[in-house]
Protein backbone atom coordinates (compact mmCIF):
# COMPACT_ATOMS: atom_id res chain seq x y z
CA UNK A 1 0.00 0.00 0.00
CA UNK A 2 1.20 3.49 -0.83
CA UNK A 3 1.09 6.40 1.57
CA UNK A 4 2.05 10.06 1.43
CA UNK A 5 4.17 11.33 4.31
CA UNK A 6 3.96 15.13 4.66
CA UNK A 7 6.75 16.17 7.03
CA UNK A 8 9.12 19.12 6.68
CA UNK A 9 11.80 17.66 9.00
CA UNK A 10 13.95 15.74 6.51
CA UNK A 11 15.71 13.70 9.18
CA UNK A 12 12.48 12.61 10.86
CA UNK A 13 10.89 11.94 7.47
CA UNK A 14 13.82 9.69 6.51
CA UNK A 15 13.65 7.73 9.77
CA UNK A 16 9.91 7.23 9.55
CA UNK A 17 10.12 6.23 5.88
CA UNK A 18 12.57 3.41 6.63
CA UNK A 19 10.27 2.02 9.32
CA UNK A 20 7.13 2.44 7.21
CA UNK A 21 8.75 0.64 4.29
CA UNK A 22 9.73 -2.17 6.64
CA UNK A 23 6.06 -2.29 7.65
CA UNK A 24 5.03 -2.94 4.05
CA UNK A 25 4.27 0.58 2.82
CA UNK A 26 5.58 2.36 -0.26
CA UNK A 27 6.26 5.93 0.88
CA UNK A 28 6.01 9.16 -1.10
CA UNK A 29 7.22 12.43 0.43
CA UNK A 30 6.09 16.03 0.52
CA UNK A 31 8.02 18.57 2.56
CA UNK A 32 5.68 21.57 2.51
CA UNK A 33 1.98 22.31 2.54
CA UNK A 34 1.66 23.68 -0.97
CA UNK A 35 3.19 20.55 -2.51
CA UNK A 36 1.00 18.26 -0.40
CA UNK A 37 -2.18 20.18 -1.23
CA UNK A 38 -1.67 19.70 -4.96
CA UNK A 39 -0.16 16.21 -4.84
CA UNK A 40 -1.35 14.14 -7.83
CA UNK A 41 -3.28 10.90 -7.40
CA UNK A 42 -4.12 11.38 -3.71
CA UNK A 43 -7.12 9.10 -4.13
CA UNK A 44 -4.74 6.28 -5.04
CA UNK A 45 -2.94 6.51 -1.68
CA UNK A 46 -3.94 4.17 1.10
CA UNK A 47 -3.21 6.67 3.89
CA UNK A 48 -2.04 10.29 4.20
CA UNK A 49 0.26 11.08 7.15
CA UNK A 50 0.20 14.84 7.70
CA UNK A 51 2.35 17.02 9.97
CA UNK A 52 0.56 20.14 11.19
CA UNK A 53 3.61 22.36 11.66
CA UNK A 54 4.48 22.86 8.01
CA UNK A 55 6.14 25.95 6.53
CA UNK A 56 3.87 28.17 4.50
CA UNK A 57 0.52 26.43 4.18
CA UNK A 58 -0.18 24.71 7.51
CA UNK A 59 -1.17 21.08 7.85
CA UNK A 60 -4.66 22.08 8.99
CA UNK A 61 -5.08 24.18 5.86
CA UNK A 62 -3.87 21.26 3.73
CA UNK A 63 -6.37 18.94 5.38
CA UNK A 64 -9.26 21.33 4.76
CA UNK A 65 -8.13 21.74 1.15
CA UNK A 66 -8.10 17.96 0.62
CA UNK A 67 -11.54 17.48 2.06
CA UNK A 68 -13.02 20.38 0.08
CA UNK A 69 -11.53 18.79 -3.04
CA UNK A 70 -13.37 15.55 -2.29
CA UNK A 71 -10.33 13.55 -1.17
CA UNK A 72 -11.61 10.85 1.18
CA UNK A 73 -8.33 9.02 1.77
CA UNK A 74 -7.77 8.41 5.52
CA UNK A 75 -5.57 11.02 7.23
CA UNK A 76 -3.39 10.61 10.32
CA UNK A 77 -2.19 13.90 11.77
CA UNK A 78 1.28 14.30 13.29
CA UNK A 79 1.47 17.10 15.84
CA UNK A 80 3.96 18.30 18.42
CA UNK A 81 1.25 19.93 20.50
CA UNK A 82 -1.69 17.57 20.83
CA UNK A 83 -4.03 19.81 22.86
CA UNK A 84 -7.67 18.79 22.98
CA UNK A 85 -8.61 21.97 21.10
CA UNK A 86 -6.26 21.05 18.26
CA UNK A 87 -7.62 17.50 18.15
CA UNK A 88 -11.19 18.78 17.96
CA UNK A 89 -10.23 21.20 15.18
CA UNK A 90 -8.48 18.43 13.25
CA UNK A 91 -11.32 15.95 13.61
CA UNK A 92 -13.82 18.57 12.51
CA UNK A 93 -11.61 19.29 9.49
CA UNK A 94 -11.67 15.63 8.50
CA UNK A 95 -8.76 13.89 10.24
CA UNK A 96 -9.17 10.21 11.15
CA UNK A 97 -6.49 9.88 13.86
CA UNK A 98 -3.84 11.83 15.77
CA UNK A 99 -0.27 10.94 16.72
CA UNK A 100 1.65 13.26 19.07
CA UNK A 101 5.35 13.79 18.37
CA UNK A 102 7.85 12.56 19.31
CA UNK A 103 6.33 9.28 18.19
CA UNK A 104 7.81 5.79 18.10
CA UNK A 105 7.71 4.47 14.57
CA UNK A 106 6.19 1.22 15.83
CA UNK A 107 3.20 3.14 17.18
CA UNK A 108 2.74 5.02 13.91
CA UNK A 109 2.84 1.80 11.89
CA UNK A 110 0.35 0.16 14.25
CA UNK A 111 -2.02 3.14 14.03
CA UNK A 112 -1.83 3.14 10.23
CA UNK A 113 -2.66 -0.56 10.07
CA UNK A 114 -5.54 -0.06 12.50
CA UNK A 115 -6.90 2.83 10.44
CA UNK A 116 -6.68 0.76 7.25
CA UNK A 117 -8.58 -2.07 8.94
CA UNK A 118 -11.31 0.31 10.10
CA UNK A 119 -11.59 1.84 6.66
CA UNK A 120 -11.88 -1.55 5.00
CA UNK A 121 -14.37 -2.80 7.57
CA UNK A 122 -16.63 0.17 6.96
CA UNK A 123 -16.63 -0.62 3.27
CA UNK A 124 -15.18 1.21 0.31
CA UNK A 125 -17.08 2.38 -2.75
CA UNK A 126 -17.04 0.11 -5.76
CA UNK A 127 -15.05 1.29 -8.75
CA UNK A 128 -16.90 1.06 -12.06
CA UNK A 129 -15.48 1.88 -15.46
CA UNK A 130 -15.37 0.32 -18.89
CA UNK A 131 -18.12 -2.13 -17.96
CA UNK A 132 -16.00 -3.56 -15.13
CA UNK A 133 -16.78 -3.43 -11.41
CA UNK A 134 -13.94 -3.58 -8.90
CA UNK A 135 -14.40 -4.12 -5.16
CA UNK A 136 -11.41 -2.61 -3.26
CA UNK A 137 -12.39 -4.37 -0.01
CA UNK A 138 -12.83 -7.87 -1.43
CA UNK A 139 -10.01 -7.32 -3.96
CA UNK A 140 -12.21 -8.75 -6.70
CA UNK A 141 -13.32 -7.71 -10.15
CA UNK A 142 -16.27 -8.68 -12.32
CA UNK A 143 -17.90 -7.91 -15.64
CA UNK A 144 -21.69 -8.18 -15.96
CA UNK A 145 -21.78 -10.27 -12.79
CA UNK A 146 -19.09 -12.70 -13.92
CA UNK A 147 -15.95 -12.82 -11.78
CA UNK A 148 -12.61 -12.07 -13.40
CA UNK A 149 -9.77 -14.21 -12.05
CA UNK A 150 -6.78 -11.94 -11.44
CA UNK A 151 -3.36 -12.41 -9.90
CA UNK A 152 -2.30 -10.01 -7.16
CA UNK A 153 -0.30 -7.84 -9.57
CA UNK A 154 -3.04 -7.92 -12.21
CA UNK A 155 -5.55 -6.73 -9.63
CA UNK A 156 -3.24 -3.91 -8.52
CA UNK A 157 -2.69 -2.87 -12.12
CA UNK A 158 -6.42 -2.88 -12.88
CA UNK A 159 -7.11 -0.79 -9.77
CA UNK A 160 -4.53 1.78 -10.86
CA UNK A 161 -6.23 2.05 -14.25
CA UNK A 162 -9.77 2.17 -12.88
CA UNK A 163 -8.96 4.97 -10.46
CA UNK A 164 -7.88 7.10 -13.43
CA UNK A 165 -10.12 6.06 -16.35
CA UNK A 166 -9.43 8.01 -19.51
CA UNK A 167 -6.08 9.28 -18.19
CA UNK A 168 -2.70 8.31 -19.57
CA UNK A 169 -0.53 6.53 -17.00
CA UNK A 170 3.15 6.50 -17.88
CA UNK A 171 5.17 3.32 -17.78
CA UNK A 172 7.47 4.81 -15.14
CA UNK A 173 4.53 5.72 -12.90
CA UNK A 174 3.01 2.26 -13.20
CA UNK A 175 6.37 0.61 -12.53
CA UNK A 176 6.88 2.70 -9.40
CA UNK A 177 3.44 1.89 -8.05
CA UNK A 178 3.51 -1.82 -8.88
CA UNK A 179 7.07 -2.55 -7.84
CA UNK A 180 7.81 0.21 -5.34
CA UNK A 181 9.27 -2.15 -2.73
CA UNK A 182 11.40 -4.15 -5.14
CA UNK A 183 15.00 -3.35 -6.00
CA UNK A 184 14.52 -3.31 -9.76
CA UNK A 185 11.72 -2.02 -11.96
CA UNK A 186 11.37 -4.27 -14.98
CA UNK A 187 9.69 -2.71 -18.03
CA UNK A 188 9.31 -6.15 -19.62
CA UNK A 189 7.44 -7.38 -16.55
CA UNK A 190 5.02 -4.46 -16.83
CA UNK A 191 4.38 -5.17 -20.49
CA UNK A 192 3.66 -8.82 -19.65
CA UNK A 193 1.22 -7.77 -16.89
CA UNK A 194 -0.61 -5.39 -19.24
CA UNK A 195 -0.83 -8.09 -21.91
CA UNK A 196 -2.23 -10.64 -19.45
CA UNK A 197 -4.73 -8.13 -18.09
CA UNK A 198 -5.90 -7.30 -21.60
CA UNK A 199 -6.61 -10.97 -22.29
CA UNK A 200 -8.84 -11.10 -19.22
CA UNK A 201 -10.75 -7.83 -19.52
CA UNK A 202 -10.66 -7.23 -23.27
CA UNK A 203 -7.88 -6.03 -25.56
CA UNK A 204 -9.68 -2.75 -26.27
CA UNK A 205 -9.98 -1.89 -22.57
CA UNK A 206 -6.39 -0.66 -22.35
CA UNK A 207 -4.91 1.49 -25.09
CA UNK A 208 -1.20 2.00 -25.70
CA UNK A 209 -0.37 5.67 -26.23
CA UNK A 210 2.93 5.56 -28.07
CA UNK A 211 5.72 7.30 -26.23
CA UNK A 212 3.49 8.19 -23.25
CA UNK A 213 2.09 5.06 -21.63
CA UNK A 214 -1.28 3.35 -21.27
CA UNK A 215 -4.87 4.53 -20.95
CA UNK A 216 -7.85 2.66 -19.53
CA UNK A 217 -10.84 3.40 -21.74
CA UNK A 218 -14.02 4.51 -20.03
Amino acid sequence: MRLLLVEDDAELSSRLSVRLQAGGFAVDHAYDGETAAEWPDLAMMGVLVLDLGLPGMSGMEVLRHWRRAGIRTPVIILTARGSWQEKVEGLNAGADDFVVKPVRSEELVARIHALVRRTQASGAPLLQAGGITLDPVAHSASREGHAIALSRQEYRLLELFMRRPGHILSQSDLLERLYALEAEHDLNALEVQVSRLRRKIGRDAISTVRGLGYRFER
